[in-house]
């Protein structure tokens, strides 16, 4: 009777330790969470001293705080950087962004990383803004590899009302798996995008391995008649900051940092945690001064989003995981937003030697283990329209015209230019700039003669060495046209009135059926 007893005893251990093993995924779960219009000082990782963002800064700290990692100028092309693993000179997307009532988006043979992921048995989710094209519906998230989209298509909107004004014409914008979803008006975007993502997890079953691609709608401006909003609860928590419009972005960034504190908690007490990939990225950098109608930070970086300056490019992002093999470090590598892609994909079991035309580099090795990155070098964009580019090569970054006629060329903190550099205290995630010279302002002129500059010694491009360095700058130069000789036309369209969405039942939806207008043709 005893040996019976034993050997139950050893066959329900067996079983629980198999059954065990089944529940859990063997590929990790991929988080990867965009902020919108986040600015370099706008996280305490980074120095701010205005706006505390602790579950950021915990997860930044404990993972890798990335220095030198680069996205594009504006969002549409970094979003289509990442789910491509292509440079927007490359699929068409350089040039602006996609506008709700023009008809492009993402090309339809470009494949999505959720394309790729799927055959790898992955459950993909997609949280929040979209903006890479919805005019027909083949171009929406759940027909580019998403098993499910709660969020909107186009590049702002109300927090609360989710309706938007494009160009002349206004409409509701909120889709839940390609259909119209109007529970949700009235509630604050950051926090039911935060819910969903929470429902999502808590669902789950941990054998089969999670891609989540979260993409905030915090912090960008909403329209300009309210164009930065919170909940009271998180305006109250800055009665120090003077000025009323960046007091309610500090709430605006604050939400997210709770979004982001409350997301990880989930991941905790489901389990998922100890097998779950995070990455956490601005899609560029951050809109001061009431630029786009928003009160973001970059100082000391130079530049504001949309422009190609340090300031507009380089990204606040951070990567944590258990799964890191040395964690708690800053790393000064070069990083792309293209990388992600494979660096992704590799993660998830895939083979990128088999990826053809990627612009991006499989990182994870640079990140988990802190070797050498693989990346020397960086296109930041080459704009055919505006007639601006610039690159960064090594050590030494090339500008050639500029935005806006140089409005925006200067230095900023969150509400105004700034004439001077103090530099604060060293402290680490934080960037040191030599002092500022006398002509700082004047020395670059990119619209006459490129710029050059020394990115590593001089992060805030106060400097420009182009004078006495003229054959690195025909070096730099040579990059630029060769990458321009493989750019595509940009894919840009005028507006069609045929989105309004008074035709649509006061909906922004798909407007083109792409079916009949093959047929015609």
């Amino acid at each position: 009777m005893m040996k019976n007893h034993s050997l139950l005893v050893f066959i329900l251990l067996v079983l629980v330790f198999y059954t065990g093993e089944a529940t859990s995924s063997t590929k990790p779960h991929i988080i990867f969470i965009l902020a919108d219009d986040l600015g370099w000082n706008d996280v305490s990782f980074h120095g701010s001293d205005q706006i505390p963002t602790p579950n950021i800064d915990k997860l930044a700290q404990e993972g890798i705080i990335l220095m030198n990692y680069y996205v594009s100028p504006i969002c549409t092309p970094t979003r289509s950087a990442i789910m491509t693993g292509r440079h927007p000179i490359h699929t068409g997307m350089q040039v602006d962004v996609i506008v709700g009532d023009t008809p492009y988006g993402l090309p339809l043979n470009e494949t999505t990383i959720a394309q790729r992921l799927k055959p790898l048995g992955y459950q993909t989710h997609c949280i929040g803004k979209w903006h890479l094209g919805f005019f027909a519906k083949e171009y929406i998230p759940t027909e580019r590899g998403f098993d499910t989209h709660f969020g909107y298509y186009m590049g702002k909107e109300d927090y609360f009302e989710h309706t938007t004004l494009e160009d002349i014409y206004w409409g509701f914008d909120f889709q839940k798996n390609g259909e119209i979803y109007k529970p949700v008006f009235g509630q604050y975007s950051t926090e039911i995008f935060t819910s969903e993502a929470q429902r999502i997890l808590q669902q789950h079953d941990p054998s089969q391995p999670l891609f989540m691609y979260f993409a905030h709608q915090a912090v960008h401006s909403a329209d300009p008649d309210q164009p930065l909003q919170a909940p009271a609860k998180y305006v109250q928590r800055f009665p120090t900051i003077e000025n009323e419009d960046r007091r309610m972005f500090a709430a605006m960034v604050s939400a997210m940092d709770d979004s982001i504190g409350n997301l990880t908690q989930t991941l905790i007490d489901t389990g998922l945690y100890n097998n779950t990939v995070i990455f956490f990225s601005t899609d560029n950098g951050g809109p001061p001064a009431s630029f786009d109608y928003n009160y973001a930070n970059n100082w000391p970086l130079r530049g504001t989003k949309d422009t190609i300056w340090e300031g507009g490019v380089r990204g606040t992002g951070f990567v944590h995981s258990p799964l890191l093999e040395k964690p708690k470090r800053i790393s000064e590598d070069m990083l792309h937003v293209c990388d992600w892609f494979p660096t992704m994909y590799r993660l998830a079991g895939g083979n990128v030697s088999e990826l053809t035309n990627l612009d991006g580099y499989d990182v994870w090795d640079t990140l988990s283990k802190g070797t050498t990155s693989p990346r020397k070098e960086i296109l930041h964009n080459i704009d055919p329209i505006g007639n601006f580019s610039a690159l960064r090569r090594g050590d030494y970054k090339i500008v050639i015209g500029n935005d806006y006629k140089g409005k925006w060329d200067g230095w900023f903190n969150a509400i105004g230019p700034v004439d001077d550099y103090n530099p604060p205290p060293l402290k680490p995630g934080r960037v040191s700039c030599p002092p500022r010279p006398a002509n700082a302002t004047t020395n670059c002129k990119p619209t006459e003669k490129p710029c050059l500059f020394n990115i590593r010694n001089d992060p805030c491009e106060f400097y420009n060495i182009a004078p006495w360095n003229q054959d690195l700058v025909k070096e730099l130069q040579a990059r630029v046209q060769a990458w321009n000789v493989t750019a595509v036309t940009p894919a840009n369209q005028p507006i069609d009135p045929k989105a309004d969405p008074k035709l649509h039942g006061g909906y922004w939806v798909p407007w083109v059926n792409l079916t009949q207008s093959r047929a015609i043709v």
